[in-house]
């Protein structure tokens, strides 16, 4: 009889990335900044580059500054081919409940 190695389980080739959420206006939609360091080619100093995502957000739970994970996905729209996967700091000033402060309101 043959016998058979146990399945492993099968991992995700997706593609993912963190970044800080710069746009929440849009419905189930929210902008991410990733950010990356490369070398200049001539004078070896590091430059920022930032490149803006467009993600899926299916809850609408995420907020101006949250840092995200995204991952690739099928392309869900003209622009937008990433999933927000989770959450993984809240920006700074927001309460857990995510609702109005009661104080003054002016």
């Amino acid at each position: 009889m043959a016998t058979s190695a146990p399945q492993q389980p099968k991992t995700s080739n997706r593609k993912t990335k963190i970044g800080v959420v710069v746009s929440d206006k849009m419905d189930k939609t929210v902008v991410v900044a990733v950010e990356h360091f490369r070398r200049h080619p001539l004078y070896g100093r590091q430059i920022r580059r930032t490149r803006r995502f467009k993600a899926h957000d299916p809850d609408n739970a995420c907020r101006v500054g949250d840092q995200v994970e995204i991952m690739e996905s099928r392309p869900l729209s003209k622009e937008k081919h990433w999933i927000v996967t989770q959450i993984l700091r809240r920006a700074r000033g927001e309460e857990p409940g995510g609702g109005e402060s009661q104080g003054d309101s002016r």
